[in-house]
């Protein structure tokens, strides 16, 4: 298609030159022929330079444009600063002696592995920061055995974490000494939280979802049976499957909720909560049962809408009324529940000694030191608990041995869901608690830490349950300051 307009172009030069040499041939000699040779070529010349000016001009359809190669500009972004801006942990470590096995240096570490391992500086040593020998083992592997290699590990504290680490060796100059490899490193806490979350759900369920189920079975084929006509007997069995069946349903209930606070346990809220008004809405909803029950309610703190946590509200409100729940079933008739709010609260104050004669136990301890707490205590003139008992007050289902709850019974998921919802919010959680002796062939395991002869007289038993929420700031006009162990 391009030869075309070309051969346009230049035929009337062609032409006039054929017509010239024509001329020249027919008549060598005469002297006109140099006037019309001039006249034919400039003839030949305009009408040529007109075809190369209309062309010029002309937009040839069916040419196909070359796209410019598009070039890195040297103003982008340098390596490095691709790799710091990954959110996942991305170190390269190197190394030189396969025996050194503190050798093995950070030479790159980006900001999220700097956030995740607490990594100081470039140049430390790995093993400072990482002390898993499974990631350590596999970082050697690509350093001096050239293998690619994905392992996981866990990292415990009060927020325990899954992580999944992939090793690759990275090519060095020949003849180098220093080898490098490269270490990325992803959270997986999500998968396996959802994962182990399935599996206890359905392990717990089925598990204590049995007995009410076969109770329910066992009344139904009693009705049918020879009971069918015992009017008396009809309406107890009737009132024993409707209160199995209620805990049934409290019990499902309690284990979806423990579900879902373990699936987001280890993401901080960012919520606003304030502990005074949730305190006053859980003495309104447990009023008609303590009036029942012939127990008094007493609320100590500072007033609602003065002071603000950054919390979860719901979760906080469920805590408080978990442990005032708890201490309803066991408070005996005539006796009194105190619910105590403490604000700029060390750890060290909030689980203080309150008296010498009591078992205590802290059964969450936070990460983080020197914070300020918010503390609210609930404390019962129950039975009281047992020293040895202590330890497994925060299972799932677990009920201490010998004590009875009252008409209503437990799921035995209270203190398991408050010490979850507590640890998502970096809290803390402890108990204290005055039992009374049981036999003096029991005299070890009294709680009377220190005494060697546990005390004659009557003995005042209660059980108290302290649980710490970290405040944004000190606040300095609180008028609770100091009193927080007092009795």
């Amino acid at each position: 298609m391009a030869a075309q307009p070309r051969k346009r172009i230049f035929l009337p030069l062609v032409l006039g030159l054929l017509v010239l040499i024509a001329l020249a041939l027919m008549a060598p000699g005469a002297q006109w022929l140099v006037w019309v040779a001039v006249g034919i070529l400039a003839v030949s010349l305009l009408v040529t330079y007109s075809e190369l000016q209309r062309h010029k001009n002309t937009v040839v359809p069916d040419v196909v444009p070359v796209p410019e190669r598009v070039r890195v500009q040297p103003e982008g972004p340098s390596f490095q600063e691709v790799l710091r801006a990954i959110p996942d942990p991305v170190m390269i470590v190197s190394g030189i002696e396969p025996n050194d096995i503190a050798g093995r240096w950070i030479v790159f570490a980006n900001t999220a592995a700097v956030e995740a391992f607490g990594i100081a500086k470039e140049g430390g040593l790995l093993v400072s920061s990482l002390r898993y020998p499974e990631v350590l083992e596999a970082v050697d592997e690509a350093l001096f055995g050239n293998i690619e290699r994905d392992t996981v590990f866990e990292t415990s504290g009060a927020q325990d974490k899954f992580w999944r680490a992939w090793t690759s060796p990275l090519p060095v100059t020949e003849g180098g000494l220093r080898r490098l490899a490269l270490l990325v490193i992803r959270d997986e806490t999500d998968i396996r939280r959802i994962e182990r979350m399935r599996a206890d759900f359905l392990a717990n369920a089925s598990h204590e979802l049995r007995t009410p189920l076969a109770s329910l079975t066992g009344f139904i084929e009693t009705l049918r049976g020879h009971a069918k006509d015992d009017l008396k007997a009809r309406d107890k069995f009737l009132n024993i499957m409707a209160s199995q069946a209620d805990r049934m349903g409290r019990l499902i209930q309690d284990l979806l909720s423990l579900s879902r606070i373990e699936m987001n346990e280890h993401v901080p809220p960012s919520g606003e909560a304030d502990i005074s008004l949730c305190a006053r809405d859980v003495m309104d909803s447990l009023s008609i049962l303590a009036q029942e029950k012939g127990v008094s309610l007493s609320l100590s703190g500072p007033p609602p809408g003065q002071y603000f946590l950054t919390a979860d509200r719901d979760q906080v409100l469920q805590v408080v009324q978990n442990l005032s729940d708890n201490a309803l079933k066991y408070a005996p008739a005539g006796s009194t529940i105190d619910i105590e709010i403490f604000n700029d609260c060390t750890l060290e104050e909030a689980f203080g000694a309150r008296d010498p004669a009591a078992a205590k136990l802290v059964l969450l301890r936070p990460d983080q030191r020197g914070a300020w707490y918010t503390v609210v205590r609930v404390t019962d003139r129950g039975p009281g608990i047992r020293r040895e008992f202590l330890p497994r007050l925060a299972e799932r289902f677990y009920r201490v041995e010998g004590q009875k709850s009252g008409d209503r019974l437990g799921t035995g998921l209270g203190l398991a869901i408050v010490k979850h919802i507590i640890n998502r919010h970096r809290g803390a959680l402890g108990v204290e608690s005055v039992a009374k002796p049981s036999a003096l062939a029991d005299k070890d395991l009294l709680p009377y830490g220190g005494l060697d002869v546990a005390p004659t007289g009557p003995v005042e038993t209660y059980t108290s349950f302290t649980a710490c929420f970290p405040q944004p700031g000190r606040y300095k006009e609180s008028p609770t300051v100091g009193f927080v162990n007092a009795r």
